[in-house]
């Protein structure tokens, strides 16, 4: 394997993990919420979760960094 590959699996497993722990608050945000969870892109972190509701509507350049959603799990409808 050269370096490059091994490089590229590096930055993918980093990538990976940082997807995957955006997603594991999500889903335990989205329990304690009315509002959707977002897993954002992001430059340092690689993916974030915010919350709909500290957002109102997400703006737009918010929204074009969106790639996933977990709906919030709180129903006031019996």
């Amino acid at each position: 394997m050269n370096a490059t590959a091994t490089h590229s699996m590096n930055e993918f497993r980093a990538d990976q993990t940082a997807y995957v722990a955006a997603l594991d608050q999500a889903h335990a945000r989205a329990f304690h919420s009315y509002f959707n969870q977002y897993i954002l892109t992001d430059d340092e972190a690689g993916y974030i979760a915010v919350d709909e509701g500290d957002y109102g509507a997400l703006p737009r350049g918010l929204m074009d960094r969106v790639v996933d959603t977990v709906p919030g799990k709180l129903n006031d409808e019996f």
